[in-house]
């Protein structure tokens, strides 16, 4: 049985609000096994055979609609892929600055090379992105309201492919959770 981290986008703003009793239900609810949240951000773990990916995000976005009335895109991660993603360093040769953040924007696949040149060209003094996979590391100097470059042009970038972003301290606290690298 495969183990898997369910990243969903966008649950609890714009007015909505999901307990992780909910999601804990829903989850359960498809079938799957050893279901746990993490923190109320929206990340689900859980343990299913099915191996395709797609069809679970497909699955598990209709049992959410269903659930909840609206749409939650989401963003399936396998315990090995998320180990991977939580120890990679992606701006090694760079200086960190006391402020600094390193955001880790999930994606449904991994984007093409245009896209990939497109995302990175963003980076400045301020921001720094890096395409790896399906995931765009942004290494952001200062606070998120103080970033240069905002969310339209990442979208833009990105072809409007939806994401959803989490901080690498809560993907390194998840991978330690199940197990993974900390740093």
């Amino acid at each position: 049985m495969q183990r898997y981290i369910a990243f969903l986008r966008a649950l609890n703003v714009g007015g909505h609000t999901v307990t992780m009793e909910t999601l804990r239900t829903v989850f359960q609810g498809m079938g799957f096994t050893e279901v746990s949240t993490f923190i109320a951000s929206g990340n689900v773990i859980f343990r299913t055979p099915a191996a395709d990916v797609r069809s679970l995000e497909r699955r598990i976005e209709t049992a959410l609609k269903d659930a909840l009335g609206y749409e939650v895109a989401t963003f399936l991660r396998r315990e090995d892929e998320l180990a991977e993603i939580a120890a990679y360093e992606p701006f090694q040769g760079v200086n960190a600055r006391p402020g600094d953040r390193l955001h880790i924007l999930f994606l449904p696949a991994a984007p093409d090379a245009g896209v990939r040149g497109r995302v990175e060209a963003l980076s400045n003094d301020a921001d720094l992105f890096h395409v790896r996979g399906a995931e765009v590391y942004w290494l952001r100097r200062g606070n998120l309201m103080d970033a240069t470059v905002k969310d339209v042009e990442i979208t833009r970038a990105l072809g409007k492919v939806p994401t959803t972003m989490r901080n690498l301290n809560t993907v390194r606290r998840i991978a330690a959770k199940l197990g993974g690298p900390v740093h």
